[in-house]
C-alpha cells in the first residue's frame, strides 16, 4: 500500500456523523402460526445459509471485539491511556456482512431435546405423542436486515427476517379395547420473520476486555409444519399439540447457543496478549484502561499503548493525558479511528535510547565529505597540524531521549547528541574534540499497512564545543561540513528507522485501507477502513470464524 503523508496540513474533518443505534422490538408480540399440511416451502431470496444463530452472532462479536481489545478509545479524564480509537457504525457493519457471508463454511446442525405429550380425544381416549430427532437444519439470515450498532449499555446485534428448517420425527399411540394403535414419521419445519437479538456488555477487568450478554432473545413470527404420512385427524392434532412447544424450544435452544457462543468469545478474549513487540528491545503495553463507552452509535476503547522496553518490567512516563486535551471522534466516513497521544511516540524514543540504539560509529561518508584530516585542514587547522593526513571517525551518541511534539498539522523532535571527532592514528583511536549538537527536525506521517511511518528533514542544529585536545577552534568554519554530515548521512540513517515504523495493535489478517491523518494538538488520527484476510489471520481468530464448535 503506498505510503499517505500529511506534508504539515491539517485534513478537514468535515461534519460529524452521528448514525443511529439499532434497536429491536422482540416482545410483547403475538405469534402468527401456519398449519398447512402441505405448505409451501418458502424461499428467501438473498440469503445465506449458517450453521445456527450462535455462529453469527458470537463470530461477530470476535470481530468486533478481538479488533476492539487491540484498538482502544480515550476516555474523557485523567488516565493511563495514550492509544484510543473509535469504532463506528461503519465499521460494525462491515464486522458484521464479513461475519455472515463467512458463516456457510461451517454448517453444523443444532439438536433439540425430545418432546412428549398427552391428549385425550372423544371416541379415542388418551393419545401419547412424541417428537424426536429434532433438528435445525439451517438457519438463513439476510445480510440486508441485519445490524450491528453501539447502544446504551454494549453492543446490539439484530438479524431481522430470517429463516430456518427443522426435521423430526413424531409417533403417537393409545390403547383402542384390547389393541394398542401406533404410528410414526416424519416432518419438516419452516420457520419464517425470525428475529434474533443481544446486547454484549464489555469491562476491563486485570487490564483484558471481559465480555458477558446482559440481553438476548428470540423471536420467531410464522412456523410451518408440513408432515409426511400419519391419518387425516391427527395431524391438526399434532400441531395444535407441539407448534408452541417446538417454537418455545428452538427459541430456547438459540438463545442458549447465543449465550454459549459469547461465553468462548470471552475465554478467547482473555488469552490474546498484552504486548505488541516492536523488536527486540521493546515491545508496546496493549492493556486496557478503564472500561469501554457505548455512545453516539460507537464503541471506544482505551488502552495503555506506551513502549516499555523488554528488559523491564514498567516504565515511568511523566505524560499524561487531561480532560482538554481528550478527543472524541464520532465520524462514520470510516470503520476506525485511532488516536495515538505524542506520548506513545516519546516512551518509544526513551525506550531506544536507553537500550543504547542511539550510538553509531560514522568512518565511510559521501565524497564530498572525505574523513581526513587533510581535507579538514582549511575547517580546523591545529587538527591537520597534528595530526597530518591521517583518516578520521566520527562516533555520534544521542545523550537525551529525543523529544517528539506535535503541534496542529505538523510534527517535529529535538534531538541533542554529542558528534565526536576521533584520529585514526595507526592502529590507535585518539579523540581530539567533542561537539554538541542540537538539532531540530520535522516531518510527515503516514500509514503503510497497519504501522504509522514518518519521513524527517532537517530544520536547523546549533553547535557548542565541550572539550578540545587540539584548542579552540571556529565552530562557524565547520557549520557547513555539519550540515552536510547531518544532511547526507544522520537524516538518511533516521529515516531508514521510521521507514520501520510503529506497530498499530491490529489483530492479524485485519489491515487498514484508504487511511488519512488528522493531526491536532499533541496526537496523531488516523482514520481508516478494514479488510479482512484470512490467509494471514491469527489462527485463534480463523479457527473462531470458521470452524467453531459450542
Amino acid at each position: 500500500m503506498p505510503l499517505f503523508s500529511l506534508n504539515g496540513e491539517v485534513h478537514p474533518d468535515g461534519s460529524r456523523v452521528a448514525a443511529a443505534a439499532a434497536a429491536v422490538v422482540m416482545y410483547g408480540r403475538n405469534p402468527i402460526v401456519s398449519t398447512k399440511p402441505k405448505g409451501k416451502k418458502t424461499e428467501t431470496e438473498g440469503t445465506l445459509q449458517m450453521d445456527r444463530s450462535s455462529k453469527v452472532m458470537a463470530s461477530l462479536l470476535l470481530f468486533l471485539l478481538v479488533s476492539a481489545s487491540l484498538l482502544p478509545q480515550l476516555s474523557n479524564s485523567e488516565s493511563d491511556s495514550y492509544i484510543s480509537a473509535t469504532i463506528s457504525t461503519k465499521g460494525l457493519s462491515f464486522a458484521k456482512d464479513l461475519i455472515i457471508s463467512q458463516a456457510v463454511d461451517s454448517f453444523v446442525p443444532i439438536r433439540i431435546p425430545d418432546i412428549k405429550k398427552s391428549v385425550r380425544i372423544p371416541l379415542v381416549g388418551e393419545v401419547h405423542m412424541t417428537v424426536s430427532n429434532v433438528t435445525i437444519e439451517a438457519v438463513n439470515v439476510s445480510a440486508s436486515d441485519s445490524t450491528a450498532a453501539a447502544g446504551e449499555s454494549g453492543i446490539v446485534i439484530v438479524a431481522s427476517g430470517a429463516s430456518a428448517k427443522l426435521s423430526l420425527k413424531w409417533s403417537y399411540w393409545y390403547d383402542s379395547w384390547f389393541v394398542t394403535v401406533s404410528d410414526e414419521g416424519i416432518a419438516s419445519v419452516q420457520v419464517e420473520g425470525m428475529e434474533l437479538g443481544l446486547t454484549v456488555g464489555m469491562k476491563n477487568e486485570n487490564g483484558a476486555l471481559k465480555t458477558f450478554v446482559s440481553e438476548s432473545g428470540c423471536y420467531i413470527n410464522d412456523l410451518d409444519i408440513t408432515m409426511d404420512g400419519g391419518a387425516s385427524w391427527f395431524y391438526q392434532i399434532f400441531v395444535d399439540g407441539f407448534q408452541d412447544h417446538i417454537k418455545a424450544s428452538v427459541e430456547s435452544a438459540i438463545t442458549g447457543k447465543i449465550t454459549e457462543g459469547a461465553e468462548k468469545l470471552d475465554s478467547l478474549l482473555q488469552s490474546l496478549p498484552k504486548e505488541v513487540n516492536l523488536d527486540d528491545v521493546a515491545f508496546m503495553n496493549v492493556t486496557f484502561v478503564n472500561d469501554p463507552l457505548f455512545k453516539n452509535s460507537a464503541v471506544e476503547f482505551n488502552i495503555n499503548g506506551l513502549f516499555v522496553s523488554s528488559e523491564r518490567a514498567d516504565l515511568h512516563n511523566d505524560h499524561k493525558i487531561l480532560a482538554e486535551n481528550s478527543v472524541f471522534l464520532s465520524d462514520g466516513s470510516k470503520m476506525l479511528w485511532i488516536s495515538l497521544d505524542e506520548a506513545v511516540f516519546n516512551s518509544a524514543s526513551d525506550v531506544l535510547f536507553q537500550a543504547g540504539m542511539m550510538h553509531w560509529v560514522v568512518n565511510t561518508v559521501p565524497e564530498q565529505f572525505f574523513l581526513n584530516t587533510k581535507t579538514w585542514r582549511f575547517l580546523i587547522p591545529k587538527l591537520y597540524k597534528k595530526y597530518p593526513n591521517e583518516d578520521m571517525a566520527l562516533n555520534i551518541s544521542v545523550t537525551s531521549s529525543p523529544l517528539v511534539k506535535i503541534g496542529v498539522g505538523n510534527i517535529g523532535a529535538t534531538v541533542n547528541s554529542d558528534m565526536l571527532i576521533n584520529v585514526l592514528d595507526g592502529n590507535q583511536t585518539v579523540p581530539v574534540a567533542c561537539i554538541a549538537v542540537e538539532a531540530t527536525v520535522s516531518g510527515s506521517v503516514g500509514v503503510e499497512g497497519n504501522k504509522i511511518v514518518a519521513k524527517s528533514e532537517l530544520d536547523d542544529f546549533s553547535l557548542a564545543l565541550k572539550w578540545s585536545n587540539i584548542g579552540n577552534f571556529h565552530l562557524s568554519l565547520i557549520r557547513g561540513a555539519v550540515r552536510i554530515f547531518l544532511k547526507s548521512i544522520c537524516i538518511p540513517y533516521l529515516n531508514s528507522y521510521l521507514r520501520h515504523g510503529i506497530p498499530l495493535p491490529i489483530i492479524h489478517g485485519f489491515t487498514l485501507e484508504d487511511a488519512y491523518i488528522l493531526m491536532p494538538n499533541s496526537r496523531v488520527i488516523v482514520g481508516a477502513d478494514v479488510t479482512y484476510n484470512r490467509s494471514i489471520a491469527a489462527p485463534q481468530i480463523r479457527s473462531f470464524v470458521y470452524s467453531s464448535n459450542y
